[in-house]
């Protein structure tokens, strides 16, 4: 086919399906997706139409069935009764989709896939697995972000505020550091960005490919040293928002997983700034696993733990974390931002109760090449940390899981 090709606004539009079968229930999804006023017209419905918002009628199609409808659909397994539809629709100038003989219509259903606004319609000429192909290979570009499809003109989010047409921010899990293992939506949400707010942790690999216009914000937060304060990272959020950027805040990890996502998901809303998340992979999960430790196992531990090491043990439990109510419990233990304070950790679970030959272990760098892993006991686990001269960023593991996998 040689067309002319368009989108059509179908929203609140009368739409007729003639048909009652599988096919037919398709294209009545779609044209609900799309916010069509869908009829349908078969003497006989299948149960997959059951459920759908359509207004049915049960009998044989007539020519009057069209009068006021915007488009016509025949998706029956009858040739002449399609026929009949394409010549009524013909007569009241209005478009036809044939499911039987797309040639015989006036047009045709693409394959189609939809990313961050971006709509793909593929035409096959008529081959459909040729078309359908074609738009699994773009989706795919779309999603690893190896196709430009960044906006260079925003369109105006609802409940934005009148000073920040479209502005908004998204706060990303960027995943434990190997940028393959980014979520896909947070990829594409990178790749469409006019602003990265970005973490020492987070995948630094992806800035690379962004164009040189993109404006990249680093936080650089590190033991001992801040780039930015956290309430001077909610004010970027917020003032690049309200200039109607797309705002990506990039984190190493899980935004709401010790990443104070929960700070800057407030300081938005109190702004009146729309704001969302995309979960990331932590590293509390990752670590582990790439180091041949699964947190739990049937018959060794049933539950895990996951906490920050970054207070000294001996405080109050209910002024941080409850190291002796810790050392106690059964399941296996993950803590994060602990090197720093390695030592005084592990002496003090051994001293409340946690045996000293508990199997454990220290994932550095967890996901990326220069990746290491020390296994030890608890009681030696610092001295071994020490003697392979390791630190941060780093996952302890404590719990007989980390002999489960050991081949050693």
């Amino acid at each position: 086919m040689t067309g002319f090709p368009l989108l059509l606004d179908v929203a609140g539009r009368r739409v007729v399906v003639v048909g009652g079968g599988p096919v037919a229930a398709r294209r009545a999804r779609s044209l609900l997706a799309a916010g069509a006023t869908v009829v349908v017209v078969a003497p006989d419905v299948g149960p997959e139409l059951d459920g759908l918002d359509v207004a049915i009628e049960r009998r044989p199609f007539a020519p009057a069935d069209l009068d006021a409808a915007w488009l016509a659909v025949a998706c029956t397994d009858r040739s002449d009764v399609n026929t009949a539809v394409g010549v009524a629709a013909e007569e009241r100038h209005i478009f036809c989709v044939r499911a039987d003989l797309a040639a015989a219509g006036t047009a045709r259903v693409p394959a189609v896939t939809r990313r961050e606004g971006v709509t793909v319609a593929v035409s096959g000429g008529d081959d459909p697995r040729r078309a359908a192909l074609l738009r699994d290979a773009i989706a795919a570009a779309l999603d690893a972000g190896d196709l430009p499809a960044r906006r260079h003109r925003r369109v105006p989010v609802a409940s934005v505020t009148p000073a920040a047409p479209g502005g908004r921010v998204v706060l990303v899990g960027g995943g434990p550091g190997d940028p393959d293992l980014i979520t896909v939506r947070g990829r594409r949400l990178v790749a469409d960005a006019d602003v990265v707010v970005v973490d020492r942790l987070a995948p630094r690999a992806l800035l690379a490919d962004l164009s040189e216009d993109v404006e990249i914000v680093d936080c650089g937060k590190s033991p001992h040293r801040h780039n930015l304060t956290q309430a001077q990272i909610n004010e970027v959020l917020v003032d690049r928002a309200r200039r109607g950027k797309l705002v990506v805040r990039l984190k190493g990890g899980d935004p709401f997983v010790f990443g104070r996502g929960g700070e800057e998901w407030l300081a938005c809303v109190a702004a009146g700034v729309p704001v969302e998340v995309v979960p990331g992979l932590s590293s509390a999960l990752a670590g582990p696993a790439l180091a041949g430790i699964p947190v739990t196992h049937r018959k060794v531990a049933a539950d895990f733990t996951v906490v920050s090491g970054h207070l000294d043990p001996g405080r109050p439990p209910e002024s941080g974390v409850d190291w002796p109510g810790l050392a106690t419990h059964a399941g296996t233990l993950v803590i994060l931002m602990a090197m720093d304070r390695l030592r005084l950790i592990t002496d003090d679970l051994v001293r409340h109760g946690r045996p000293a030959d508990t199997p454990a272990a220290v994932v550095h760098r967890a996901t990326l090449p220069e990746q290491r892993v020390v296994r030890a006991s608890l009681a030696t686990l610092a001295d071994e940390v020490e003697r392979a001269g390791i630190g941060a960023p780093a996952v302890v593991v404590v719990g007989d899981v980390v002999a489960v996998l050991d081949p050693s």
